[in-house]
């Protein structure tokens, strides 16, 4: 996609994301073609896609996605009951890191029983014994130039989740797992657990009765939406800095896939919609207190990510969609629809034609290059020539100056840019696209935009 077709009234990261569907059938030409309008319609940033070991995704999804700029979550089903082949899977990985995928996330719950086999789950040391098995894989994605993300723990569980993931994250440190511990990025089920969707914000430091495996009268826990200040709260205890976290299955009870008779309702409609206004950064109101505005969430959340898309006919997890099918359409997609189309109304419209929105920014287009100690790269200044004829950007090698500008195209591989880096230029407010891969890949996409 060119430049110039961005919407400027749509931020590269809206932090508002969906599942794709519950398996792996649904990545033709035809599928894409389909869904990526509806995706674009709602303002979607993030899809998370569920993938098989053996099977890619295929190239042009991704790049379908990625062009539109929406960031695929990659999405395994590891087993805990043996490792899995990391040669066999670092073969995928190599390639989805080719075509433009960054954030991997595999197991699921490891907290739970039910994800152990009786053996594993009886083991004096499960947290040791979980790293033991995650942390090969997380190494192995890092060396790729994927972003590995922390599994979802089972709010409560039957080992506690804060108390699992608190002793991960020792352990880790322990393990003197560096890398994997600056780059962290948690992940957690945002279920509402029934309750309010202001439900245990402000985590431990204003809840510090909650105790695990018990909630005392009057007091709050992480059982809810806003487990992410709860999960934050530990990693910032632990580690003593900041990490990101990114939302699953947002906007339901309890977990979907226990409760094939779930239905979209109203009600969750308002929910989803409210939460939208929230992680766009605008007051809320509270869909269960008439005249209460939802706090905001915390900077560090960097994706919210919903349940679902859409299903196959006669899935038992059709009734939870946010899409029948591409003809019909659940309330809540109408309600966002909606609040976009009145947001949109309200910005400010471009009137010089190259799809940049007019503001107080003193750069309008940045093209941003990896410095290196020893100097700048000549091969970069060569590759860059036709972009910069044809689009006419600022160049430079400064994050600081970049954060002057309405856009800012990134050149160059996740190595050459912390996620941190990407993240602060989004949330100054910049449209930010990154174009990696290895040399061939970068010259290919640059010479074609």
């Amino acid at each position: 996609m060119a430049i110039t077709n961005f919407s400027p009234t749509q931020p590269s990261n809206t932090r508002l994301g969906l599942h794709y569907f519950p398996d792996t059938l649904h990545y033709r030409e035809a599928d894409l073609q389909t869904w990526l309008p509806e995706l674009q319609a709602l303002g979607v940033s993030w899809l998370v896609l569920r993938s098989e070991h053996d099977r890619a995704i295929p190239e042009h999804f991704l790049r379908g996605l990625k062009q539109a700029g929406i960031r695929p979550l990659i999405q395994f089903a590891f087993s805990l009951e043996q490792m899995p082949d990391l040669k066999e899977i670092g073969m995928l990985w190599e390639v989805y890191a080719r075509w433009g995928a960054n954030h991997v996330i595999f197991y699921d719950r490891p907290n739970g029983r039910a994800a152990w086999p009786v053996s594993g789950w009886l083991q004096q040391d499960l947290v040791e014994c979980f790293l033991d098995r995650y942390l090969p894989a997380a190494a192995l994605a890092l060396q790729i130039g994927l972003t590995p993300v922390f599994p979802p723990l089972e709010p409560g569980g039957s080992y506690w989740d804060t108390a699992f993931l608190r002793s991960a994250l020792q352990a880790m440190q322990r393990r003197k797992q560096e890398e994997l511990l600056q780059r962290l990025v948690l992940s957690a089920y945002g279920w509402t657990g029934g309750h309010s969707l202001n439900w245990g914000a402000g985590g431990p430091e204003r809840w510090p009765q909650a105790r695990p495996y018990q909630l005392l009268a009057g007091g709050q826990d992480q059982r809810g939406f806003r487990i992410a200040d709860w999960y934050l709260a530990i990693a910032r205890s632990v580690l003593q800095q900041s990490c990101s976290i990114l939302l699953l299955q947002a906007g339901v009870a309890a977990s979907p896939l226990a409760k094939s008779g779930l239905v979209v309702s109203q009600e969750q409609a308002a929910t989803s919609a409210s939460l939208a206004r929230l992680l766009a950064g605008e007051e809320a109101a509270d869909p269960q207190a008439a005249g209460s505005l939802l706090e905001p969430l915390p900077e560090q959340l960097i994706a919210c990510n919903f349940w679902l898309l859409s299903a196959a006919p006669g899935s038992p997890h059709l009734n939870q969609a946010w899409f029948e099918d591409s003809e019909h359409r659940r309330p809540v997609v109408d309600e966002i629809r909606t609040w976009r189309r009145e947001r949109k109304a309200q910005a400010p419209v471009s009137s010089s034609g190259d799809g940049f929105a007019k503001d107080s920014r003193s750069i309008r287009h940045y093209l941003l290059l990896p410095g290196y100690e020893w100097g700048v790269s000549d091969w970069y200044l060569e590759v860059i020539r036709p972009f910069v004829k044809k689009y006419r950007p600022t160049v430079g090698f400064s994050p600081e100056e970049a954060e002057k500008a309405a856009r800012v195209t990134v050149v160059g591989n996740p190595q050459n840019y912390p996620e941190s880096l990407l993240d602060r230029l989004e949330k100054s407010g910049c449209q930010v696209e990154q174009i990696g891969g290895d040399g061939t890949n970068i010259a290919t996409e640059l010479s074609v935009r």
